[in-house]
């Protein structure tokens, strides 16, 4: 087993040595002419001055590729690792822009060395999909997918089901009952290459850790929202006792400040950059029935506080003439036809570039629910009001990693993953992260207001309100 998963690190690290040195070709070519054919920058052509110059690109573009997931060949999907290869190429082409006019000393060389860059960025999509797409059907030939043996509990767990359909990566050969005794247990683990624990209570998933742990064997496992609070902790080596340090104050008033610098300045940037496609969404709502171009609607940001979010209105006039909220789920009539052009594309949100210029939103956070949901998560999971530590956001690790149809236990989960680890790296990443999710098709899978909390969820809940936490 060992060697196995040794020989996947090994493969992975060779694609990686395959893609850069590919990308270092294509930087050399297109560098090496431009800075031959002009006679005032001369300084550049010496060998070790265009060897800088490439060393330079090579170390961005894997430095950037692994922070996006460019180069996880058999962990990620063809079409995720194909857009994490044009996000990567678009970011480093864009960074070498302003790097070889600071090479050049000559801001007059922009236009040319932006011209080159673009030639280079489309090369680079070409390649990479060209070298991407046998790299990971050799990987699924080479290496077959983990065995592995499910460790249930009393509830159903649809862990197993989501597991499963990755195909060309897990296999669950087996279910187990967690109560199984001792000794069965690791002479059935033994068996497997890793173990997913479903389920369990507390003190029986911290069982079956350790038992996984002595017996060398990797362990997947939902965790619970004690679970990810204590992932944010840091480490004191103030005694002869481990210690951890969870500080649950957010983020500190210096990252607050410059998270609300960022959030100005790119709102700013991206008003200035898409007024020409607002004004067009505008007129075309205007045109198609009269009505209102903006919808508002009050939802919760930092501190539980209301504000009125934006939005292009998508639906009807009057769509929830009632009163009450009615998700809009697939098909739903309701849409206009310019909705379902801006709500596939994501459109109908740049509004919300006002309510982050105004303090009420930022750019990166917890998506800011509605007042009725809040409420209603609210009194099934009284921990749902953590999301509230720090203001509502544009897009946010939910957003990033779940669905449209995603229950709200796991949204929470993924929101507090992005409060307790806050950065501005980590912004960063997840901003990279929405435009590689906007590159691909969205999940179709509809939304109901009961999806937002199931009976599973509410079985889960359950679950972590009444087990206690055993070492």
């Amino acid at each position: 087993m060992e060697k196995k998963i040794q020989g996947k690190y090994i493969y992975r690290e060779l694609c990686l040595l395959i893609l850069a040195m590919a990308a270092a070709f294509i930087f050399f070519l297109h560098w090496r002419n431009f800075v031959y054919s002009r006679g005032d920058i001369e300084h550049l052509q010496r060998g070790s001055n265009i060897g800088i110059a490439v060393f330079i690109y090579v170390v961005l573009f894997a430095l950037i590729g692994r922070w996006i997931h460019a180069f996880k060949v058999g962990v990620e999907r063809k079409m995720n690792l194909i857009a994490s290869q044009l996000l990567t190429a678009g970011a480093v082409d864009a960074l070498e822009i302003f790097i070889s006019v600071a090479l050049t000393a000559n801001y007059k060389l922009f236009l040319p060395i932006l011209a080159m860059c673009v030639r280079m960025f489309f090369l680079h999509v070409v390649t990479g999909v060209f070298l991407i797409i046998p790299m990971i059907d050799l990987y699924r030939k080479t290496f077959p997918p983990l065995r592995v043996i499910g460790i249930r509990g009393d509830r159903r767990d649809d862990m197993l089901d989501k597991m499963n359909s990755l195909t060309y990566k897990y296999h669950v050969e087996k279910i187990i009952h967690y109560e199984t005794s001792e000794i069965k247990l690791i002479n059935e683990i033994s068996k497997y290459d890793a173990v997913l624990i479903g389920d369990l209570p507390a003190s029986d998933k911290n069982k079956m850790l350790k038992l996984c742990f002595n017996a060398d064997k990797r362990v997947y496992f939902v965790p619970k929202i004690s679970d990810v609070i204590i992932k944010g902790s840091e480490e004191l080596n103030l005694f002869d006792t481990p210690l951890f340090l969870a500080r649950n104050v957010g983020m500190k008033w210096w990252q607050a400040m410059i998270k609300r610098f960022f959030d100005v300045f790119l709102s700013l940037v991206s008003l200035a950059l898409f007024s020409p496609v607002m004004l067009i969404i505008a007129i075309f709502i205007k045109l198609e029935d009269g009505g209102p171009v903006f919808y508002r609607q009050e939802r919760c940001t930092f501190g539980c506080k209301r504000f009125m979010i934006l939005k292009f209105r998508s639906m009807i006039v009057d769509a929830e003439k009632d009163g009450k909220p009615h998700p809009a789920g697939e098909n739903d009539d309701r849409i206009t036809r310019v909705g379902h052009i801006i709500r596939g594309c994501r459109l109908d949100e740049l509004p919300q570039l006002i309510n982050i210029l105004k303090g009420e939103m930022s750019i990166v956070g917890p998506r800011p629910e509605r007042v009725e949901h809040v409420e209603k998560y609210t009194k099934e999971i009284p921990e749902f009001i953590f999301r509230s530590k720090v203001k509502g956001g544009l897009t946010g690790m939910a957003q990033v990693y779940g669905k449209y149809n995603t229950t709200a236990l796991d949204k929470l989960k993924l929101d507090l993953i992005y409060i307790t680890n806050y950065s501005l790296l980590l912004d960063l990443q997840i901003i990279l992260e929405t435009v590689k999710v906007l590159i691909q098709k969205e999940s179709t899978e509809g939304f109901s207001e009961e999806s937002g909390i199931n009976s599973e969820a509410k079985k889960r809940l359950q679950t972590e309100k009444d087990e206690k936490d055993y070492a």
